[in-house]
């Protein structure tokens, strides 16, 4: 199921977020090491998404604003280093 994954950053800290009944229910957050550069540290999915999808597309909205930002990523989440792991295509924002 499509959700819609809206992002936000402050600071050296940003997250790409899934929000329903204004609560967060799936995040993707990550810490900037620099301005090129992202760590992705933690991926968590509430109960009520798994298996929906929910985690690959926070990283699929990850990955297409790193591609338009020109921002390299260092996936540290066992999730994203997996799905990095699994899919080659995504392999180009790596750093």
């Amino acid at each position: 199921m499509p959700y819609t994954v809206q992002h936000e950053e402050a600071d050296s800290k940003g997250a790409f977020f899934i929000n329903r009944d204004a609560s967060r229910v799936a995040e993707m957050t990550y810490s900037r090491t620099n301005a090129t550069m992202i760590i992705i540290d933690h991926t968590e999915v509430d109960d009520s998404l798994r298996g929906e999808g929910a985690g690959r597309q926070l990283l699929n909205a990850l990955v297409a604003w790193a591609r338009e930002t020109h921002t390299k990523v260092l996936p540290l989440c066992p999730f994203a280093k997996a799905q990095f792991a699994k899919d080659a295509s995504l392999r180009d924002v790596l750093s």
